[in-house]
């Protein structure tokens, strides 16, 4: 049983790294384009003004967050007729939840964006445009979690890719469009993106209502099953306002404080964060299911094991594709933008450290989201998130740097990872010095040991493309190989041996098919 979860988690890892991959590329192409299509004014304006609807994005990811914990649970049962009982009770729950963001967007979102942001005169009708484009494609979004979530739940995750194909094609598109038509681009753009969602959320609801018999929606009512969603997602959500205020909060600060080109230069940092940070997102999704899976068993050896690993390994993906990006970022972000607006590198460098610490937590929230009893939980962890943006307004109005903030945000992630360890040992009996020694101690081993030699090259080699490709190969080298021989455990290495041989020996067997294939022709 367990080798049968460890080659689905490792499937649905390479799944989601393909559809990651697409994604990847298409984005760090077309940010460049966009930039310089539509300017660093126009496009620190998008990403601001779709920051205040995506300050309504907790609400979403609340209710993703449940629906997920619920449905993996239900199928941890095999409970099918359940499971769509609280599918359909989702729906509509997100019916309701769409008319709320629909009125809250329209009355205080419009009120606050025509009167606080930061924007030239001449360009608030574009803002105008991209608020209103972004409010239809948010409530979309909510309306198609049920059925990520089932997808996710069933670890379906070839979906994904191929949903994501389409998605690339279409913002591939984008770009010609917006380079072939003299129109307000802004305006342009925000209409487009709009389509792209509406088109991937057509794809996923229609391939989940063929293949799931638990996605057909009935209206029923459930008095007690509603108020059990209902308290989970209650605290739920207040943990997810406090990550939002963490994100989208600290965007609209730089904004008041800086204007809407540092608002660009930090957009560009989390895009390129992001995209980076999709190989943990995806392995994260790979085994969050089965986390909460083992716990609805009972099998709590297994989910510690699960939780340790999944803890390390989501820093190591990170640490190894993001350290050419930290050392050589003036090189790199040279190369891609070739104009840099200010503060981008200090930026990338500062968000991709965030990252990092917040890829320990992942595997630790889903630990938390398992057990349905969140009420504690959310109150000390969220209500420490929500320290960020007073004590960021406290230092920028001080007049402290824009970069400030996001020290402010390192601060609050240790602090939250440090206050879920202490919480889930109470929740679920984790071992809080296990996880230091096993995951803690691993991880700043091999940090400390890995970036020894390509510090060595960054300091005595010229900066270019020679010194960024030695960066890379020595940084590459020196990681995977401190990951093996300290941050792997014996078993970990045995796996790992085991798993390659495997790999090796199919390919092998693939190769003298085709030889005999090749003779007997």
């Amino acid at each position: 049983m367990t080798s049968s979860n460890n080659k689905r988690i490792a499937k649905n890892t390479m799944m989601l790294y393909i559809r990651m991959m697409l994604i990847m590329v298409v984005s760090l192409f077309t940010v460049r384009v966009v930039l310089n299509t539509l300017g660093a004014v126009d496009y620190g304006i998008y990403n601001v003004v779709a920051g205040i609807v995506v300050m309504f994005t907790f609400l979403s990811g609340t209710m993703a967050s449940a629906s997920l914990r619920f449905f993996s649970f239900e199928l941890g049962k095999n409970d099918f007729k359940q499971l769509n009982k609280i599918f359909s009770l989702t729906v509509t729950m997100y019916a309701l939840i769409s008319v709320v963001v629909l009125v809250l967007a329209q009355t205080v979102g419009l009120w606050f964006l025509n009167t606080y942001m930061t924007i030239p005169a001449e360009r608030m009708s574009a803002a105008n445009w991209v608020y209103q484009f972004s409010i239809f494609s948010f409530i979309l979004t909510i309306m198609t979690i049920p059925y990520n979530t089932a997808i996710i739940a069933r670890e379906n995750m070839n979906v994904f890719a191929y949903i994501s194909i389409a998605e690339v094609l279409l913002r591939l598109a984008i770009v010609y469009i917006l380079i072939l038509f003299d129109v307000d681009k802004l305006k342009l753009y925000a209409a487009l993106m709009f389509s792209v969602v509406l088109i991937s959320t057509y794809l996923y609801r229609s391939f989940c209502a063929r293949h799931y018999e638990e996605c057909k929606y009935r209206f029923l009512w459930d008095k007690k099953l509603f108020a059990t969603l209902l308290s989970f997602c209650g605290w739920n959500l207040f943990g997810a306002l406090a990550g939002m205020l963490k994100i989208q909060g600290t965007n609209i600060l730089l904004n008041m404080f800086f204007g809407p080109v540092v608002n660009a230069s930090r957009g560009i940092a989390y895009q390129l964060s992001a995209r980076i940070n999709e190989f943990v997102m995806n392995f994260s999704r790979a085994i969050n299911p089965q986390i909460t899976k083992y716990y609805a068993a009972n099998d709590k050896n297994r989910m510690f094991k699960l939780i340790f690993r999944g803890s390390k390994f989501a820093f190591f993906l990170l640490f190894l594709i993001s350290m050419p990006l930290v050392l050589e970022a003036p090189y790199i972000l040279t190369l891609w933008l070739s104009d840099l607006p200010e503060y981008i590198v200090i930026f990338t460098r500062l968000i991709i450290a965030i990252a990092l610490i917040d890829s320990l937590s992942y595997a630790l929230m889903t630990a938390a989201q398992a057990t349905g009893n969140i009420k504690k939980y959310q109150a000390v962890v969220g209500g420490t998130l929500l320290l960020n943006l007073p004590v960021s307004y406290l230092f920028l109005s001080l007049g402290y740097p824009p970069q400030t903030a996001l020290y402010v945000t390192i601060a609050t992630a240790v602090s939250c990872l440090v206050l879920r360890l202490v919480m889930l040992k109470k929740m679920i009996g984790i071992s809080v010095s296990s996880y230091l020694k096993s995951v803690v101690l691993s991880i700043v081993s091999v940090s400390c040991l890995a970036y020894t030699i390509p510090l060595f090259v960054l300091f005595n080699l010229q900066e270019g493309l020679v010194r960024l490709v030695i960066v890379t190969f020595t940084g590459a080298l020196s990681s995977l190989t401190s990951i093996y021989f300290i941050g792997f455990s014996d078993k970990e290495r045995t796996f790992v041996l085991s798993e390659l041989k495997k790999r090796v020996g199919r390919k092998a067997e693939k190769t003298n098919r085709k030889k005999i294939y090749s003779y007997e022709s």
